[in-house]
């Protein structure tokens, strides 16, 4: 009921702001070279001005801005493609593919900004990377030098406060430009604090019923040196990392029912180091004809100690010990040819990969080992891929976009537990966007996507605080999604934008939490399951309707997932998949005072996890 309420106020706005049209609204932003009915564009063009009232300070505050675009940090997919999110800077994605588009943007003064380009459905020359919209931020040339310093604080009622803040000096001379940042990060839990913790029995009945305190802080400090200039022809961007991190988290449990006092503790502690160097080369081999070229290599050490213990009225339990050291690290490397004209757009290249997983992990209660399986493994991961797309812009209403990846993959494991897999996918992808009228867009997206594995799932881990252990799965393969989209947007009133997506996803082999022998579970692939997703994204510039300045922001995703569960086999949600995520706000610019302010509400309702003896519901 309330989705067809939503859709029935959605399809209502459309209908009044088609009426409203009559009365002039101001110009949709103006590109080079589009055709002269902006609403039929596919490359919308916003210059600083438009984001003068905002008054930003980095280029991340305009992006933020864009109407009808919601910033992508990446999916986590396999490889380069995807993984990067649906950010540009001067056309290109960044050298790293750990270094998230935020803090590419966050980096950039936004004076530094010629002005930014929104992307819909495919452009010349712009890899899309599987997106149906991206921007691309245009930075200006001449001679800088700036520096920025940045503090900030996170403070909390009864949890730990921490502090951070960050130094980044940069150079800009015509093409080259380079740049250096100290980072003191921050790093905290939206948990924190006093709650209720209830568990169930199958049958409803009460089993634990607790007050529940947590808290959760942890940090990094690092260094990143940034590289961009003309060599031997083309263009070369560098950039390289090195930081330490760590984690700490608590929780305590207290029984609330007198016939069963109890009090359970947990408590986690991790520290990392980790590093990563880029490598992009841009060179042009003939006129319309580009070559891209890419090395990345990343890699990460950390210690982790989760303990955990119970008292049972005036009877302690022996605590419970998990322990864990490991290494990781991905390489990647990727060649890329395109050509590029008026109406075509060809690529085609490939991709190889090394990812690996090498961790050691004990378990003792009272100071005992406890055996587990796959506690100490070494995984390992060579991938190829091969690729193929062109986007074919029929005319300035309908672009069309097809495309194929070959990729083939051998995973190997050793240790505790030896195992040796081979897999090919062939992962095709089809889109559509027409633009039938001004300033109204459908885009149609068909694809099988292959998620990326978490190699930590092939090791044994640990949920102390739930006085879970868990065994590692020597048979995980990759989730596959074959997905179908349907997406409608609606510019008006200069800013104003009404975009509703529908997405079915039939996914084949859907990872979540597996029985094993010995009473145990694991992350492993349960079966089948699918996923639709009701997408609604408004924003309401509220000028015409007597708040000058002011916008009026809805953004909702509605999930309905479906699994078998491989304990009851009855049907159920797929773990940690929220059934709804709303973010409602309003911001206003009030220019006479040069001030900005906004409100935002973010109702987070239910996110379950299903052990095979145990869900849990928040």
């Amino acid at each position: 009921m309330t989705k067809t309420m939503l859709l029935a106020a959605v399809a209502a706005l459309a209908l009044a702001t088609q009426a409203a049209a009559q009365t002039p609204a101001p110009p949709l932003p103006v590109a080079d070279g589009a055709p002269e009915d902006a609403g039929q564009r596919a490359l919308l063009v916003f210059k600083p001005e438009f984001f003068a009232t905002l008054r930003p300070n980095t280029a991340q505050d305009m992006v933020n801005r864009l109407p009808g675009f919601i910033l992508d940090n990446g999916n986590g997919a396999r490889g380069f493609e995807g993984a990067v999110g649906n950010v540009l800077i001067n056309g290109s994605r960044p050298a790293s593919k750990n270094d998230t588009s935020s803090n590419v943007l966050g980096r950039i003064p936004a004076d530094q900004v010629d002005h930014i380009q929104l992307i819909r459905g495919g452009a010349p020359g712009i890899d899309m990377q599987g997106y149906a919209v991206v921007a691309n931020v245009i930075l200006k040339k001449g001679v800088s030098r700036q520096s920025i310093i940045n503090w900030n604080a996170v403070l909390f009622d009864g949890g730990q406060d921490v502090y951070g803040g960050s130094y980044q000096f940069t150079s800009n001379n015509g093409d080259r430009s380079w740049s250096v940042t100290l980072n003191d990060s921050t790093s905290t839990s939206d948990s924190n604090g006093a709650g209720t913790n209830i568990r169930r029995d199958g049958a409803g009945a009460v089993l634990r019923d607790d007050a529940y305190l947590d808290d959760g802080y942890g940090g990094g400090r690092s260094i990143r040196g940034n590289f961009v200039g003309p060599v031997a022809g083309g263009k070369l961007e560098a950039t390289a990392r090195y930081g330490v991190n760590d984690w700490h988290d608590w929780q305590e449990f207290t029984s609330r029912l007198p016939a069963q006092p109890a009090l359970r503790r947990s408590a986690f502690n991790e520290d990392t180091t980790s590093g990563e160097l880029g490598l992009t080369y841009t060179r042009p081999l003939a006129p319309g004809w580009t070559l891209e070229s890419r090395a990345i290599h990343s890699f990460e050490s950390f210690e982790r100690v989760a303990t955990g213990d119970e008292t049972l009225g005036a009877t302690a339990s022996p605590q419970q010990r998990f322990m864990a050291d490991g290494d990781s690290s991905e390489s990647i490397v990727r060649a890329l040819l395109r050509r590029d004209s008026r109406k075509l757009t060809l690529e085609t290249g490939g991709e190889a990969a090394y990812n690996m997983l090498d961790v050691t992990q004990a378990f003792t209660i009272g100071g005992v080992d406890v055996p587990l399986p796959s506690a100490s493994v070494k995984v390992e991961e060579i991938r190829g891929e091969a690729f193929g797309k062109a986007t074919w812009r029929l005319s300035t209403k309908l672009a069309l976009e097809a495309g194929l990846r070959l990729e083939t993959s051998t995973i190997k494991q050793s240790g505790d537990a030896s195992n040796e897999k081979s897999f090919f996918y062939a992962k095709p992808r089809l889109q559509a966007t027409w633009t039938p009228w001004t300033n109204n867009q459908f885009r149609l997206r068909f694809e099988r996507e292959l998620g990326q594995l978490d190699f930590e799932d092939f090791a044994a881990s640990s949920d102390l605080n739930n006085s879970t252990v868990y065994g590692g799965n020597v048979n995980l393969v990759p989730e596959q999604r074959w997905v179908s989209e349907l997406t409608y947007e609606r510019r008006f009133w200069g800013e104003g934008v009404v975009s509703v997506g529908y997405r079915h996803d039939k996914i084949v082999g859907v990872i979540d939490r597996l029985p094993l022998p010995g009473g145990i579970s694991a992350t492993g692939n349960i079966g089948d399951g699918t996923l639709d997703q009701l997408a609604v994204n408004i924003m309401v510039p509220t000028s015409r309707l007597g708040i000058k300045g002011g916008r009026f922001t809805f953004k909702n995703e509605w999930n309905d997932t479906h699994v078998t569960d491989p304990t009851t086999g009855r049907e159920r949600p797929i773990t940690r998949v929220r059934p709804t995520q709303a973010n409602i706000g309003f911001q206003q610019d009030i220019d006479s005072r040069k001030t900005q302010w906004g409100i935002n509400w973010l109702p987070l309702l239910g996110q379950g996890t299903y052990d095979v003896d145990q869900s849990n519901v928040w």
